[in-house]
């Protein structure tokens, strides 16, 4: 049996392994393998997510582990020294998640069937904190404890932490045992704590945690209902307005001096814009970046006459790219042109046509209480309207939302010929929407964007340089250039903010009220030009 055999079984998957093979996939492959490599060889929904969520562990600890197994399976570090104690001051997302009514389930399954039990529920649990980048730090017999921002520190960590918590109870609802379903609770606190190894006389800890967040997070798990996830003020308001949240008002925790406010998570929301779900109004006025907006109308005025254009902003995280693509839309006239929002996520990387699928709900104008027939006659409504009474067009997309295709006749066709016609039909939807009047795309975060959406703005790009539509992309040095043989795309790297502009900014922040000389130069300096960091 080969290490890739091996590494399959551990998972139950080792039906894969000869497909695998066939594909010259071997352990060293795996890892670089996609979500839809993964579909395309036949792996089911849950198999691919199981085997993806291993791979980011394997990796993780990959590049976490300090030391290495001995031959009896003690640990002991690569070069033989004694081991040393070590503690990083983070800042956490802690989870706490509880299974409810574990006791009582206890008196009614024989011994050997509530360990069947409790396994799946922790396999559940820790397959959702994976999935989402978090660290499963123990198992606490009903109850499972997990970081998000340790061992390493992640961009939206508390949004993933979240989402990890909503996927846990959603999860764990669908394992039955003694008859019915079981439920889970969450509590989320983040907040700043001193996480390593804790060395004693006797004992040793590995990763361990000291400060109130995990204390806090406990706590609030408690306040919970079975199969509701509460978090504290700190994680509100990090995660912003990406969850739709309701007040719980204030609670006396045990072992915390003061009452603490909560809330009860609902659901995610899906933003048409990162930026404006992370910081709604709560903005600074605006500072510089007059070439940008610049550079912004000009093109939108060359696309309004009929010569389509793409313009790509590049720049590191923070340094505004969102922000100018609010300030341009704020300076256009309203209703002259038709503005869609493309926000790509890290959390649905593997999601076909994810950004997609979001532009189209906020343009038919679905609402998060409406069923499954109001969203399709809203779909229906909406596609009339630009491509006309079209059975096809109709199906493809209600199948694309995941709506009920049963009031039209069914289509047969391969997946490939399916997802080809359907990228087909939504670039003609966005030509339709352009010969009405003039089109704006926002593509925001283009380098977390799913091989399917990307492979339509392809299209796009092809087709659009004689139509009224002007396509703005915002992204990160890493995505790699495209589109460099076309003559209507337009490359702009964004540059740090000048040390006149930092301080205009600080002034703006501060109300106008002067700092010392000290604070200035101190906050300009360790900024370095990123606004977000001033």
């Amino acid at each position: 049996m080969n290490d890739l055999e091996k590494f399959l079984r551990k998972l139950g998957l080792e039906q894969y392994a000869e497909v695998l093979a066939e594909n010259d996939v071997d352990l060293e492959v795996l890892p670089h393998v996609s979500d839809d490599d993964l579909k395309e060889l036949g792996f089911s929904i849950g198999h691919r997510r199981k085997l993806l969520a291993a791979l980011r562990e394997m990796a993780s600890a990959e590049e976490s582990e300090p030391f290495s197994a001995g031959p009896e399976g003690e640990t002991a570090n690569k070069d033989d020294k004694p081991v040393e104690e070590h503690a990083d001051r983070r800042q956490l997302t802690v989870l706490f998640c509880d299974l409810s009514g574990s006791t009582e389930l206890s008196e009614k399954l024989d011994p050997e069937d509530l360990r069947d039990v409790m396994r799946r529920y922790h396999d559940v649990v820790a397959e959702a904190v994976t999935t989402h980048e978090g660290h499963v730090a123990k198992f606490l017999g009903d109850g499972v404890l997990a970081y998000f921002g340790w061992p390493h520190a992640k961009e939206a960590q508390s949004e993933m932490a979240l989402r990890a918590a909503l996927a846990a109870t959603q999860a764990v609802s669908k394992i039955e045992a003694a008859g019915k379903a079981l439920a889970a609770r969450a509590g989320l606190a983040t907040g700043p704590v001193v996480i390593g190894d804790l060395m004693g006389e006797t004992a040793h800890e590995s990763g361990a945690v000291v400060g109130a967040v995990p204390s806090l997070a406990a706590r609030l798990q408690d306040l919970a209902k079975p199969g509701q996830v509460v978090i504290d003020e700190m994680t509100k308001r990090v995660v912003g307005g990406s969850f739709e949240l309701e007040e719980g008002g204030k609670a006396r925790l045990k072992g915390f001096a003061t009452p603490k406010p909560f809330w009860r998570v609902k659901s995610a929301i899906r933003a048409s814009s990162r930026f404006e779900a992370q910081h709604g109004d709560s903005l600074t006025q605006f500072v510089g970046r007059a070439h940008e907006l610049g550079l912004l109308k000009d093109r939108c005025a060359q696309a309004k006459n009929g010569e389509g254009q793409v313009v790509l902003i590049s720049g590191e995280a923070g340094i505004g790219k969102s922000r100018i693509l609010r300030e341009f839309i704020a300076s256009l006239e309203e209703g002259e042109q038709t503005v869609l929002r493309y926000q790509c996520s890290p959390h649905e990387v593997n999601a076909a046509f994810h950004s997609v699928i979001a532009e189209m709900e906020a343009s038919a104008g679905f609402l998060s209480d409406d069923s499954a027939e109001a969203r399709l006659d809203k779909l229906e409504h909406h596609l009339e309207g630009i491509l006309g009474d079209s059975a096809i067009a109709a199906t493809l997309v209600a199948g694309l939302l995941t709506l009920p295709t049963d009031r039209y006749p069914s289509l047969e066709m391969t997946p490939q010929r399916r997802r080809q016609l359907t990228i087909e039909l939504l670039s003609e939807r966005i030509a339709k929407l352009a010969a009405k009047r003039p089109v704006i795309m926002l593509i925001e975060d283009i380098h977390w964007i799913d091989a399917s959406s990307l492979e339509l703005i392809d299209a796009i790009v092809d087709r659009m340089d004689t139509l009224p539509i002007l396509v703005v992309i915002t992204h990160r040095p890493e995505f790699g250039s495209r589109w460099n043989g076309y003559g209507h795309v337009t490359f702009h790297s964004l540059n740090r903010l000048g040390r006149n502009d930092g301080k205009a900014m600080t002034e703006r922040i501060t109300g106008g009220k002067a700092l010392p000389d000290q604070v200035s130069i101190r906050i300009l300096e360790q900024t370095d030009g990123i606004p977000l960091f001033v």
